[in-house]
């Protein structure tokens, strides 16, 4: 028998057809019907894999989705007919259409009626999932993986060299002539040293390190960390050392600049040995390397460690993969060739006229282009290239893969883009002291990361020996970077990256700051009691912390008349005197200098049609919930509640 029902293999092997379903979902075999058909070879596959492990089906029937999904999609998951999702949703009282996106809450409750185990998390991530199983078909090119070069990034405090070491780096590379007529600059580059590549993010620094990681992109393999002997360890090289350590990635220092009379090594050792960088020659496992870029000395020993640790890490990819997969390190616009995005190649091998999706941009690599400006027609993995051809410029970080055709790449790119807007519509703040013990014990949370800024040095040692103190049974204190100064945008990066909260004591939230917490759902409070500080972190974790509301006024309208309207009662017919009303925002009613009544703005039209609100100088008719006794001179104060950060 060469073909096979599902419904018949469920019933062979003792299974029920949702179960089957699920396993199926995991090899990539989409079943939405009963009378679909499996031929021999993936009913064997099946067999043997059930009878190999008894717990398959659990796992199979454990999905991740993302905060919000559309009717079709969630039906996709769960290996069911789309009509069979809409008529459950009409029991809960909810009409939608196959394309409406549906929030996780009704998503998880509908998952759970088909017997999956649900696990959210956002749309990024569920793009960028690799699949959980299973036995893929036997291609005729093989996959054999590859070793492949490591990806550097090089960071440190200003003026402390990052820039003169790259030069000198590349400068190892080719002649002084050719090294003077380099002007391309992709973001990226790679030099050949001894007969091995070594690829380099020539970044702005730790930010965009962190701001790529925010993204959910991880492409570095090794940090080289430029600190100058005659200035030592300063306030952004502590930050370069957190960020690195926050991404787990291995450091290499470059101890720099030790050909100035000033220099002192031993000093520079002893101050990286605070921040838990132990150098080799001192009995730890950091290695240290004694540069002067300008005079070219102690490059290549430092080429030589960078290869070393990259031996031990044992990096390869598939070079011969039939997909491609890249990360998208910049990109702009350009006036004269259309989107530019320069990406590095991580698995599998781009060739010209290859359909790709990059985030929301599609299209087919029309040209690419090395470090150099040099036309390439291929690229393998850890190679930076400069991408012609897409629709759109991406965004840093955003993952690159290739497509069967180009009508694919669009189809992703839509959906991607689909995606992302309801993920704007439906997110949520990323951790909040308020939500911590709720994340807790849903066992979200395992830990409460800290970026932690103070005025001084001492008031820093203070709050961090205060909040390591703090003890939880199933949450611990991690404070990922601490330093003095004000909040600021580094610090929000970093906040978002590792899904951290700010807390600042005795500083201010610069402005570019705040914005980008509020751009990035990161919570950020400040107070000048290292008491009130503690308190708040200790009663989020027992779940005692109420959230703290401001009021901010909207406006006011004064009512001038009052009148019926059949079917929709008595209306206020007032005048806004200042700022504007809005309608479902709270108002007050103020009679003689008394509130007489606080609600709801029910309904706000303006002549005969409903409006969302009214500005100063206009007329409107005013309804409120559950208040009809206006009189002509009340006044109507609008006013909305935001939430603060709490700062004692």
């Amino acid at each position: 028998m060469s073909e096979i029902k599902v419904s018949e293999l469920a019933k062979d092997l003792g299974i029920t057809k949702s179960d089957l379903t699920a396993v199926l979902r995991e090899l990539g075999v989409t079943v939405t019907s009963g009378s679909s058909m499996l031929d021999a070879s993936t009913a064997e596959t099946v067999r043997e894999m059930l009878a190999q492990d008894k717990e398959l089906i659990t796992q199979a029937k454990t999905i991740e989705m993302p905060q919000s999904v559309s009717v079709r999609e969630l039906a996709n998951k769960l290996g069911v007919q789309a009509a069979d999702i809409q008529k459950r949703l009409v029991e809960m009282g909810i009409l939608a259409s196959l394309n409406q996106q549906i929030g996780a809450d009704v998503a998880v409750t509908i998952a759970e009626k088909w017997g999956y185990t649900v696990k959210i998390i956002s749309n990024q991530e569920v793009r960028e999932k690799p699949a959980k199983l299973t036995p893929q078909p036997k291609s005729k090119h093989s996959n054999k993986l590859m070793p492949r070069p490591p990806v550097i990034t090089v960071m440190g405090h200003v003026d402390h060299g990052k820039t003169t070491l790259l030069d000198a780096i590349r400068r190892t590379n080719v002649t002084e002539s050719e090294f003077g007529g380099i002007t391309q600059h992709i973001g990226a580059y790679q030099v050949d040293w001894h007969g091995k590549k070594i690829t380099f993010l020539d970044t702005p620094g730790h930010e965009a390190f962190t701001a790529m990681r925010a993204r959910g992109a991880s492409v570095t393999d090794i940090a080289v960390l430029v600190v100058a002997a005659d200035d030592a360890v300063m306030p952004q090289t502590v930050e370069a050392i957190d960020h690195a350590k926050a991404a787990g990635v291995p450091i290499i220092v470059a101890i720099n600049k030790i050909d100035k009379p000033e220099a002192n090594v031993e000093r520079t050792m002893q101050q990286l040995m605070e921040h838990e960088l132990m150098p080799e020659e001192w009995g730890g496992d950091t290695i240290c390397v004694q540069t002067a870029a300008k005079a070219g000395q102690g490059i290549d020993e430092l080429l030589e460690m960078i290869l070393l640790v990259s031996e031990m890490a044992d990096l390869h990819a598939e070079v011969s993969a039939s997909k491609v997969a890249g990360t998208v390190i910049e990109a702009q616009v350009d006036k004269g060739r259309g989107p530019v995005a320069t990406a590095l190649i991580e698995k599998g091998t781009l060739k010209i006229g290859a359909a790709i999706v990059a985030g929301e941009a599609f299209g087919k690599v029309k040209a690419m282009f090395n470090d150099k400006g040099e036309r390439l027609t291929k690229a393998g993995p850890s190679t930076p290239v400069e991408i012609l051809g897409l629709s759109t410029a991406p965004q840093a970080g955003d993952k690159l893969a290739s497509a069967k055709d180009e009508r694919e790449a669009r189809a992703i790119a839509d959906k991607r883009a689909m995606e992302s807007r309801a993920e704007r519509m439906a997110f949520t703040t990323k951790i909040t002291l308020e939500d911590l013990y709720k994340q807790i014990q849903e066992g979200i949370v395992k830990k409460l990361g800290i970026v932690l800024k103070t005025d001084v040095q001492g008031s820093e040692e203070a709050v961090r020996q205060s909040l390591v103190k703090i003890e939880h049974e199933e949450v611990r204190v991690d404070i990922i970077h601490s330093n003095v100064g004000d909040i600021n945008e580094s610090d929000i990066l970093l906040a978002s990256a590792s899904n951290a909260i700010v807390l600042g004591f005795n500083v201010k939230v610069n402005a570019a700051a705040a914005k980008m917490a509020e751009a990035e759902h990161v919570e950020i409070r400040t107070y000048n009691v290292i008491y009130e500080l503690t308190k708040d972190v200790r009663a989020a974790m027992g779940g005692l912390l109420a959230p703290v509301f401001e009021e901010v006024k909207l406006g006011t309208a004064e009512v001038r008349m009052t009148f019926r309207v059949p079917n929709k009662g008595l209306v206020a017919g007032c005048y806004v005197t200042d700022g504007r009303v809005v309608r479902n925002e709270s108002v007050r009613v103020i009679r003689d200098q008394k509130v007489i009544y606080q609600g709801k703005l029910d309904s706000l039209r303006h002549i005969k049609d409903e409006v969302r609100e009214m500005a100063q100088g206009y007329e409107c008719g005013i309804q409120l919930q559950g208040f009809t006794e206006f009189k002509e001179g009340d006044i109507i104060e609008a006013f909305t509640q935001k939430q603060i950060a709490r700062a004692v």
